[in-house]
């Protein structure tokens, strides 16, 4: 069934997109907006309430990420079905994703806006009409290095940084400059950032995974998978382990970088989790001849402008550029002064600091409340990884969890097809949502690690 409910939005101010989100959550709450029932699509909402599509696209959006709404492709935008508890003070009827890191809005939103303001009233009529060159994007690559000075990536130039579409574009130019041979290799830890499987995948690559322990990759299963299998690449995340929170320690890093450099081996240096200080060198750092460090806005800033970088070996600079230039020729120069624009914005420093300091504010929220169980966490990561106490498995407390609301993501899904997971899940911050529905989100986790669900079959 559908609805022709209209909020007011005449006191809505700048924001409208919040305004509506608001107005959609509150007609939920009161009962105008009922389960299951069909909103107004988005250009005939934005028509009767005079705003942009791209307004009601945006509340549509977030709310969906928030569990208020669903969306079905070509069906329509509905509003989510209610869920309930036997504590009725705790009712809501939403569910709260922490499946992945979504960042708060502490103000990038509207330096986005004058950004975007800024590149309409600077950027010239040849650039509008000109495919991007290296020299276009050079200002915007300037200020990403000043971004990265404080951070222990090595000796590098703004000239010799790559841009791409994001850190996922990122991870599969350095794949396609790299792999060669028709069965190339590539290795990953034995729980990794399932975005590298995804970019081996589409370079026909195959995929081995290495033991970890307690400091991170095994050397010598390393050094015997580039021996036996021929693995060409290995792929990790030195400062934060995705799923585990994890950072291989200065010892492991040094270990690693010097068997890699005695056997030839590439490492890419994944560094797209860590909002805060680093612990140690990176690889490109420990290795400049054969580590590839990679990273973007997404995780500090935002991840709607798509910037990501590459900070390639020096003899592999023009080869990376080529890449990028085959791939898609590179940034718009309308994109690249937009990202130029809004890195240079004299608030950004503040507002990434807000960004981080929210962040940590809820972790140390999901911590006070989950810190009884094994979990592993760290200040300036927006994960946390739970191994669950006897008497949980990993996809029974996912399907209790996601029917009292909260969705998470399995260990399993982290793994190679073949490798067995650990019992444990990986549980996402979500900047999107008010500090209330955070913390009943992680009240409800508690609860469920509380009581178990052991049964005994036959």
């Amino acid at each position: 069934m559908g609805t022709n409910w209209l909020p007011d939005l005449s006191n809505a101010g700048r924001s409208k997109y919040k305004a509506l989100a608001n107005a959609i959550r509150d007609g939920v709450a009161v009962g105008e907006l009922r389960s299951g029932e069909k909103l107004l699509p988005v250009r005939e909402l934005a028509y009767q309430l005079s705003v942009t599509p791209g307004t009601v696209a945006r509340a549509y959006s977030l709310l969906t990420e928030e569990g208020v709404l669903s969306a079905g492709v070509g069906r329509g935008t509905f509003v989510a079905e209610t869920t309930t508890r036997s504590d009725p003070s705790h009712d809501w009827p939403l569910t709260l994703s922490l499946r992945s890191p979504l960042l708060p809005d502490m103000g990038q939103s509207e330096l986005i806006r004058d950004a975007m303001r800024k590149t309409a009233d600077t950027i010239g009529a040849r650039d509008l009409l000109s495919y991007p060159t290296r020299a276009m994007d050079l200002p915007l690559r300037r200020a990403l290095r000043r971004w990265m000075s404080d951070l222990p990536v090595g000796a590098f130039t703004a000239e010799e940084l790559v841009l791409a579409h994001g850190a996922q574009n990122a991870l599969l130019m350095v794949m396609q400059t790299i792999l060669q041979g028709p069965d190339p290799v590539i290795a990953v830890e034995d729980l990794t950032y399932t975005g590298f499987r995804r970019a081996a995948a589409l370079c026909r690559a195959r995929v081995v995974a290495v033991r970890t322990d307690e400091e991170g990759p095994v050397v010598a299963d390393l050094e015997r998978l580039v021996r036996e299998e021929g693995v060409q690449l290995f792929c990790t995340s030195s400062e934060v382990s995705n799923p585990t929170v994890r950072f291989t320690s200065a010892r492991r890093r040094r270990e690693v970088a010097q068997m890699a450099r005695r056997l030839g081996l590439h490492i890419l240096d994944d560094d797209c989790y860590s909002i805060g200080n680093h612990r140690d060198e990176s690889y490109y750092s420990l290795m400049p001849e054969r580590g590839w460090y990679v990273s973007s806005l997404s995780k500090a800033l935002t991840p709607a402008l798509r910037v990501g970088y590459v900070v390639p070996p020096k003899d592999y600079v023009a080869d990376l550029e080529r890449t990028a230039h085959f791939n898609s020729f590179g940034l718009s120069p309308a994109l690249s002064d937009l990202a130029l624009h809004f890195m240079e914005d004299p608030r950004m420093l503040t507002v990434a600091a807000k960004v981080r300091a929210r962040v940590n504010e809820l972790v140390r929220t999901a911590v006070n409340h989950l810190g009884a169980y094994d979990l592993s966490w760290n200040e300036d990561v927006p994960l946390l990884w739970l191994r669950l106490p006897e008497g949980w498995r990993t996809a029974s407390f996912l399907h209790a969890a996601e029917s009292s609301g909260v969705l998470l993501r399995s260990a399993e899904d982290f793994a190679l097809r073949d490798s067995r997971a650990p019992h444990a899940v990986r549980i996402a911050v979500n900047g999107m949502v008010d500090q209330e529905r955070f913390e009943a989100g992680i009240l409800r986790l508690a609860e469920l690690l509380d009581n178990p669900q052991e049964e005994i079959g036959v």
